[in-house]
């Protein structure tokens, strides 16, 4: 009877090592992923450096733009100002015809057909002239002296000076006085206060 050799149909014995408690060995890199981070951080530097330059650009624009903006109002005001001095020209030398058919109206008192036709022709200038901006200047009431001039003043029962009379009549072309009107004045009746009389006494004094 033979001998049966138990080895061959012994299993593999496997060996196994607990590595968990032992240092892990470092990987070192790999020369594509040096690439990748070089690639990584000069995208990043060219995104920083496009970001400052579309910043330098836009706060040259917003410049750019107040600058224009700035200069399109001082244009428009010079041009308005220009147009304004011109049409004051011409109105200032229409100053002595609207006089003239002010003192036609009063010599032709009680000639209908004159004064008629006196008052036509001077509606019809006023109509022009006002629709340039010209009117007449308000002078009833309280003395202004932006608005009116006086030629002589009376003493009187009121209590500020006042428009007695109108010499002139005064003018304002868009609301700027151009010619002010030329007026007789009422001005308050002197008293001892108003002219530096003696003082009373004061209450509580011999």
């Amino acid at each position: 009877m033979k001998a049966v050799d138990n080895r061959e149909h012994e299993r593999p014995r496997i060996h196994v090592t607990d590595k968990r408690g032992a240092p892990r060995e470092k990987v070192p890199p790999r020369e594509g992923d040096d690439l990748e981070a070089a690639d990584a951080d000069r995208v990043a530097k060219d995104v920083d450096e496009a970001a400052k330059l579309a910043e330098e650009r836009m706060d040259q624009l917003l410049r750019l733009k107040a600058d224009f903006e700035n200069y399109r109002k001082r244009v428009i005001r010079e041009q308005t100002d220009l147009v304004e001095r011109a049409s004051l020209r011409i109105v200032e030398k229409l100053f002595p015809i609207l006089d003239d058919l002010d003192r036609a109206l009063k010599a032709a008192h009680g000639d209908e057909a004159i004064v008629r036709g006196i008052e036509i022709v001077k509606k019809q200038l006023h109509d022009v002239l006002e629709a340039e901006g010209l009117e007449r200047v308000e002078a009833q009431g309280p003395f202004d002296p932006h608005e009116h001039e006086a030629v002589s003043s009376v003493p009187g029962n009121v209590a500020e000076p006042t428009v007695l009379e109108v010499v002139r009549p005064g003018y304002k072309l868009k609301g700027k006085t151009v010619r002010p009107a030329l007026v007789h004045v009422t001005v308050p009746e002197a008293t001892p206060e108003r002219s530096g009389g003696a003082e009373r006494p004061r209450e509580g004094t011999e």
